[in-house]
């Protein structure tokens, strides 16, 4: 499995981000107040988060690049929160204006990037830039299909299945070991448990399932001991503030 590198990554969210702009073209007014595919979140929710995490970020870089660090959002989750709620019902005009400033300026951030700072300390799940890339990556491609307007998690790429494959793996029960068996691609597996399960099915429809979403392509088959299974319960997305609702 290859893994998505520093170099490739900018153009990632350059695409990432373009689906979002479009998405942002094929909404009309009353489609932004309808529900998304997130229970109790309309479109505006999606939208205002989007723009939310994308200034963020922008906003972690501002301060690596001084060698500092400042927390993901202002207030914490509850301010958090509290931004998306303020900001969900506004008209498609403003989201689209304030969607595209944020995502203009988390773009310029990272293309900005040197080598050697992709490497420097963020307070995103005290990690690095490229922890941070890769969350505005996953922010971006999974709230996009959350938005519901056709690029739903078929239109996932298989360097983004993958990685999310990876990501992922803190959601595996503590028994388990999931052999992930993608149709015409490698297997790969993720947990240590002593328990095995298989589960197979189009890649896209094994990503969206470990992220919680619902699988479009098919239905996803699961295995254990050569027999037929309930697809497991999943662990809670990975710890700290979540990358994705």
């Amino acid at each position: 499995m290859t893994q998505i590198t520093t170099g490739a990554l900018p153009e990632e969210l350059h695409k990432a981000a373009d689906i979002v702009t479009r998405i942002l073209s094929k909404l009309d007014e009353p489609s932004v107040t309808q529900p998304s595919e997130l229970p109790g979140w309309t479109r505006g929710h999606v939208l205002a988060h989007i723009a939310g995490i994308s200034r963020a970020m922008a906003r972690q870089l501002e301060y690596a690049r001084r060698g500092e660090a400042v927390e993901l959002y202002d207030g914490g989750m509850e301010g958090r929160n509290k931004a998306i709620e303020l900001a969900a019902g506004h008209s498609l005009a403003q989201h689209t204006a304030s969607v595209t400033a944020a995502l203009e300026s988390a773009l310029a951030a990272f293309d900005a990037l040197e080598p050697d700072d992709w490497e420097a300390r963020v307070s995103y799940r005290n990690g690095t830039v490229l922890d941070g890339g890769l969350a505005l990556w996953r922010e971006l491609t999974i709230h996009a299909s959350d938005v519901g307007l056709g690029y739903g998690p078929e239109t996932w790429s298989r360097p983004f299945c993958e990685h999310l494959f990876t990501f992922l793996e803190a959601r595996v029960p503590e028994k388990y070991k999931f052999v992930l068996q993608p149709t015409g691609l490698p297997q790969q597996v993720i947990g240590t448990g002593s328990t095995s399960i298989a589960i197979t099915g189009m890649l896209t429809d094994i990503a969206a399932w470990l992220a919680g979403r619902e699988p479009s392509l098919g239905s996803l088959r699961a295995t254990a001991a050569a027999d037929g299974v309930d697809l497991p319960d999943l662990l809670p997305w990975p710890a700290g503030l979540p990358a994705a609702r």
